[in-house]
């Protein structure tokens, strides 16, 4: 059983940490602070083909499956939880469904301006009443033409303000619930397309989240994604997929926050000697480390298991409930070894945990994933 990296992976993975160190970590706190999207990010990290991770070289990609796409979302979140969170929305939960539900005319149209940063992408799922229950959603999609009527508002979207395409569910028929829900790609300058509210969030703010409201919006049949019905399939799949990666973010969280802990820990002195030298901060060192590590082995196993086709739902659901509560525990305790630093914007620990917090609601919420677990324990039994 090997756990070691391949020599590809270890050079993406410096690559990025340099960068993200270099180019994202300086504007972090300025981005949280204003809550201002980082548009000069997205040319600096298309540059490097981050943007490109996960789609092969034939559509503008860089190459690389799971594995790598969740280095990279480590390495930019470990300083940059909401850019992190741009690049996964755009590539993960947009580019990667064009790319694995896409006929050939709608891959080659839509995923290489994906990959290359010519323009973001935006997943436009939740509603006010279907959240955990995407059958539920109301936005609805009426034949016309030779094309669809979108009318429906969606709510906590990433991306939606900056996005040029926005992928949208809506409902071609109510009475069949999820059978009946299709996917659209919605392009930025659609007339009827238009951008509501702002949130002003806890964490990630450098990340936009908005209202999309859909009044009379037409959508060429061409831009359906999949068949009729297929929606709602194609949006388990890809939430399925991007789990790993929004726990690949969490779990950049937690190293972040760690890395700054341990290394305050021995710098610090009280009494005398580094705080370090104390058996109570030891020993929070040594829970961090350890749920850190078991975060990292789950997440890269449903990586693994994903690049290899191979069935990995459950372990996804695993991953990303673990990876999520270990990054707001092991933030949380870092505010506690910083003690008063760690609780003013002066240090960035506040910021990773408030940014920690999210990763425990979005992409399916803990409570989601254990009884996803669950499910998949009572099908193995």
């Amino acid at each position: 059983m090997d756990f070691s990296l391949t020599e590809e992976q270890k050079m993406l993975k410096a690559m990025v940490t340099d960068f993200a160190s270099k180019e994202l970590e300086p504007i972090a706190a300025q981005i949280d602070e204003e809550s201002r999207f980082p548009a000069e990010s997205i040319p600096k990290m298309a540059g490097l083909g981050l943007l490109g991770v996960g789609f092969p070289e034939e559509y503008g990609g860089s190459g690389g499956g799971a594995t790598e796409f969740c280095l990279a979302i480590e390495e930019v979140s470990r300083v940059c939880a909401a850019t992190g969170a741009i690049l996964l929305a755009s590539s993960g939960l947009v580019g990667i469904p064009i790319y694995m539900h896409g006929n050939e005319e709608q891959k080659k149209r839509f995923v290489p301006p994906i990959a290359s940063g010519e323009m973001l992408g935006a997943f436009a799922l939740t509603e006010a009443g279907a959240g955990s229950d995407p059958a539920s959603l109301e936005t609805t999609a009426a034949r016309k033409d030779n094309g669809y009527v979108l009318n429906g508002t969606k709510i906590f979207i990433t991306n939606g303000a900056e996005a040029g395409i926005v992928l949208v569910f809506a409902t071609v028929d109510k009475s069949l619930r999820h059978k009946g829900i299709a996917a659209f790609i919605v392009e930025k300058d659609t007339p009827g397309l238009s951008v509501g509210k702002h949130e002003h969030k806890m964490g990630i703010r450098g990340s936009s989240t908005v209202e999309l409201v859909f009044e009379d919006c037409f959508v060429p049949e061409e831009n359906r994604l999949g068949d009729e019905g297929d929606g709602f399939k194609i949006a388990i799949n890809t939430i399925d997929a991007s789990r790993v990666v929004v726990a690949a973010q969490a779990l950049g969280i937690a190293q972040g926050a760690f890395d700054r802990a341990l290394a305050y820990a021995k710098e610090r002195q009280q009494f005398g000697q580094p705080i370090i030298n104390f058996q109570a901060i030891q020993w929070m060192l040594a829970d961090m480390a350890t749920q850190i590590d078991a975060a990292r082995l789950l997440i890269y196993r449903a990586a693994y298991l994903q690049d290899q086709g191979q069935p990995f739902i459950k372990e996804a659901s695993m991953a990303k409930v673990y990876a999520a509560e270990t990054a707001s525990f092991v933030a949380n305790k870092a505010v506690q070894i910083f003690g008063g630093y760690g609780y003013i914007k002066e240090y960035p620990l506040e910021r990773f945990l408030r940014d920690a917090k999210i990763t425990e609601i979005y992409e399916g919420t803990s409570e989601m994933q254990r009884m996803t677990i669950a499910r998949q324990l009572m099908k193995e039994g």
